[in-house]
C-alpha cells in the first residue's frame, strides 16, 4: 500500500494492477511459443495479421484505428512487416492519398502457423475456469474497457 499526500492506493486489490500483470504473462507467453515455433513475430505484428486475414487490402489509417495504434506507430510496424515479407502496402487506385495492406503468402502462411499458439494459450488460460466464470470476467472486462473508452470520448 502506498500512502501520498493523504491518498491510500491498495495495489493488492485494485483491479488495473491485476490486469497489467495478467497482459505482460500473456505477452512473455506468446513470444515464448513464436520463438519455439521458429516465428519471427511480435504480438502487435500477430494482430496487424490477424486483421488482414480477415479483411485483406484494408485501408492503412482503418488499421491503425482497428489495432488501437496511432499512424505513426503503425507505420513504423507495418515497415518492419514489409522487410520480412509478411505485407505490403499499395497505393489506393482511387484515392493516392491512401494506403491499402495486403497479406502476402508468407504473411498468410505466418497467420496459420500462429493458430495453434493462440488455441494453447487460450485453453491454459481458461483451464479450471468455469463457463460461467469466463462469462463474467468478459462482462467485467466490457464493463472497464468501457468506463475507460467513456473517459476517453469526453476528453
Amino acid at each position: 500500500m502506498i500512502e501520498s499526500n493523504d491518498i491510500t492506493i491498495d495495489f493488492e486489490t485494485s483491479i488495473a494492477p491485476w490486469l497489467g500483470k495478467t497482459s505482460k504473462i500473456i505477452d512473455y507467453y506468446i513470444q515464448e511459443e513464436m520463438k519455439k515455433e521458429g516465428l519471427d513475430l511480435t504480438k502487435e505484428q500477430m494482430i496487424v495479421l490477424k486483421k488482414l486475414n480477415d479483411q485483406d487490402g484494408l485501408p492503412q489509417h482503418e488499421l491503425a484505428f482497428l489495432t488501437l495504434r496511432n499512424k505513426s506507430s503503425l507505420t513504423r510496424l507495418l515497415v518492419k512487416m514489409e522487410n520480412k515479407e509478411y505485407l505490403v502496402r499499395k497505393q489506393s487506385k482511387d484515392d493516392k492519398r491512401i494506403n491499402k495492406v495486403y497479406l502476402t503468402q508468407l504473411g498468410q502462411k505466418t497467420y496459420h502457423k500462429t493458430r495453434p499458439i493462440i488455441k494453447n494459450l487460450m485453453d491454459t488460460l481458461e483451464k479450471n475456469v468455469t463457463a460461467f466464470e469466463k462469462k463474467q470476467v468478459i462482462e467485467i472486462l466490457q464493463k472497464l474497457q468501457f468506463n475507460l473508452t467513456s473517459i476517453e470520448a469526453s476528453l
